[in-house]
């Protein structure tokens, strides 16, 4: 089975009813996690963290979602990879 990877990361943003950050030098890169429960796990962590500051939010990045639109884009399947 392949890892489905995960990225956290989150910071202060500009407004938050939009997920544009204030600086995006410093952004919190929290780590990248190889299943979505662990993901999870560091996110809810870190949203807790800071839940006194509405400006700040963190995200989960589903990477391999990203790694299958490469695919489909390239026409290129597993098979053709090393």
């Amino acid at each position: 089975m392949a890892t489905l990877l995960h990225l956290v990361f989150g910071g202060e943003l500009v407004d938050p009813r939009r997920s544009e950050f204030k600086n995006v030098d410093e952004i919190d890169i929290v780590g990248m996690f190889p299943d979505y429960a662990s993901a999870h796990k560091a996110w809810k962590a870190k949203a807790q963290a800071t839940v006194d500051n509405a400006h700040t939010r963190y995200f989960i990045a589903h990477l391999h979602r990203l790694r299958d639109e490469e695919n489909e884009a390239s026409g290129e399947g597993e098979a053709g990879q090393t």
